[in-house]
Parts: C-alpha cells; sequence; structure tokens
C-alpha cells in the first residue's frame, strides 16, 4: 500500500433507513368499536353473515336497530350485556373455527376497513413511529380483534376469548368478557409480562365503561367519548380527541332517518319475514341459523 493509499479516509459505512429504536417499556392501548372505527364490529360481521345467508332477517333487522341505537347515542346498554353474551355464544356454538376466521377476513376487507377513524390509526401510528407496541383491547371476540390489529400492522390484541374444541366453538367463554374492569385487569397482567412502565404508557377508548383501563396509564385519551366519558375527562384534565364529523348534524340526521324510515322499515321486515314463512330456500352450509339468537353487537 502506497503513502497515498494510506493516507485516504476510509470508506462510510452503509446505513440501513433510520428506524426508531425500540422503546420497549412504553406502549398503547386502544379500545375498538367507536374509538378506532366507527360503531360495532360485531355488527358489521352480522351484516356481512347476513348477506351470505349465514345470519337470518329477524335478527338482523334487530341488529340494525341496536347498530342505530348506539350510533346516535354512542353509548352502550351496559345492563344488556350478559344477555348478549350469551346469546351469541349460543350462536356461534358448533361453528368451525376455521371457517369463521375465514368469512372474519373476507368481510373485514368489504366492510370493516372502510370504518377505521383515520384520526385514531394515525394516533396508533405515531406510537409505532416511536417504537411503541400497541395492542387492542375489547370486548369484541379476539379473533376479530387479532385480524384488526393484523391488517393495521399492530402489536397484537386482547379480546373475549371462546372456547374451542377439536376446532369448534363450544358456546362457552374462557374466562369473562373483556369489558370493563376485565379491560384493566389484562392490561396489569400484559404489562407485569411484557415489562411495561404504564405511567408511560397511553390508552384510548369512547366509553366510561373503560374508565378502570384509562386510569391505570399516565397518558389516558377520550376518543370519540360518550357524555359520561366526556365529563369524567374533563374533570381529570384527561385529553379529548373527537374524530366524528358534524357530530350534531349527523345525530339529528340519524334520528329523522329512524323516524323516517320506520314505515319502510316495517315493511322491509315484514316482506322479509313473509319470504321466510314461505319457505325461503337456505344455504346447507348455513347450519347456524338452527341458533336463532342476535350476537354481542354493542360490546366493546
Amino acid at each position: 500500500m502506497t503513502p497515498a493509499e494510506e493516507s485516504k479516509p476510509a470508506p462510510s459505512p452503509i446505513h440501513a433507513p433510520d428506524r426508531p429504536p425500540a422503546d420497549l417499556a412504553a406502549a398503547a392501548f386502544f379500545d375498538v368499536d367507536n374509538t378506532l372505527m366507527r360503531g360495532a364490529s360485531l355488527f358489521y360481521l352480522a351484516r356481512g353473515l347476513h348477506s351470505r345467508d349465514y345470519y337470518p332477517t329477524r335478527e338482523f333487522l334487530s341488529a340494525g336497530w341496536q347498530q342505530l341505537k348506539f350510533r346516535i347515542s354512542g353509548a352502550e346498554d351496559a345492563d344488556g350485556i350478559s344477555q348478549i353474551r350469551e346469546l351469541g355464544l349460543a350462536f356461534i356454538a358448533g361453528w368451525e373455527v376455521e371457517d369463521l376466521a375465514e368469512l372474519a377476513s373476507e368481510i373485514f376487507d368489504e366492510a370493516l376497513a372502510t370504518k377505521i377513524w383515520p384520526g385514531t390509526a394515525a394516533l396508533a401510528q405515531r406510537h409505532l413511529d416511536q417504537g411503541q407496541r400497541v395492542w387492542l383491547v375489547t370486548a369484541a371476540p379476539v379473533e376479530i380483534a387479532r385480524l384488526i390489529a393484523e391488517r393495521l400492522n399492530l402489536t397484537g390484541a386482547l379480546g373475549t376469548v371462546a372456547e374451542t374444541q377439536d376446532g369448534r366453538y363450544t358456546g362457552r367463554l374462557v374466562g369473562d368478557l373483556m369489558h370493563g374492569q376485565a379491560k384493566a385487569e389484562a392490561v396489569r397482567v400484559l404489562a407485569a409480562q411484557e415489562d411495561l412502565d404504564l405511567s408511560r404508557c397511553a390508552a384510548y377508548s369512547d366509553s366510561a365503561n373503560d374508565v378502570p383501563m384509562l386510569s391505570l396509564v399516565g397518558l389516558p385519551y377520550a376518543i370519540n367519548p360518550d357524555r359520561k366519558l366526556r365529563r369524567y375527562a374533563r374533570k381529570h384534565g384527561w385529553r379529548i380527541r373527537d374524530f366524528r364529523r358534524a357530530r350534531r348534524a349527523a345525530r339529528a340526521g340519524l334520528a329523522a332517518a329512524a323516524m323516517a324510515g320506520a314505515v319502510g322499515g316495517a315493511a322491509a321486515a315484514a316482506a322479509a319475514l313473509r319470504r321466510t314463512s314461505l319457505g325461503r330456500h337456505q344455504s346447507p352450509l348455513a347450519m347456524p341459523l338452527r341458533r336463532r339468537h342476535s350476537p354481542w353487537w354493542k360490546l366493546r
């Protein structure tokens, strides 16, 4: 090597594209229904199943009314949670896990993906960009929660777990609904397992039922909050984000549409029930229709 060559500076190393350093002590927890997405995820699943002749018209019309009330009020009916849980479990009993997972994936792509609030998705992405992990925490079935998390490239999901045996749903739960205090307990357990510092973590929800989870973290956010949570958040100085457009106008429009459509809805229901009573053909694959129950739309 000549003296001239020895004096040349060493070549600069090739660096990989900049990536945020992992912040393993902080994480974010997002509720799903009306927080990450508009409306109730299980209603959209029921609608997709109904369109494929897997869900009876009578129950679907009832589900639509529950979804309408949910969209207008922005609040869930906590008193009916236990009953809805039992009806939902009875409906899925006997389903093959793989079949329902395949249908749920199709329904997400055709319906649920367009219901994601861009503002909330941006908040989740911000945490990812900071090197933090992001989990969904919802009372919806964990299969749906994991599907949404996968589509949004999130870390994972905590949800209600339905028992399975030999690849089929039994109609029973493993543990209890991921709702209210149960969410807080699940987050606390996860934080211990992952060595998270909850004082540096964030949580996002629209419902006052999630105050226990929101109170666990150092950065609680009320997203599209119901009235009770909005009052609580203001009182405690929590951050509030409302991504609903023309909120009052939308509520008034939905209420007006409900009133104006009552006659038409009744006629449609009567026609649908008349077709059913006349022996409308059912797909042989639609075996769960023998369990005529409504699933758990409004749980979050």
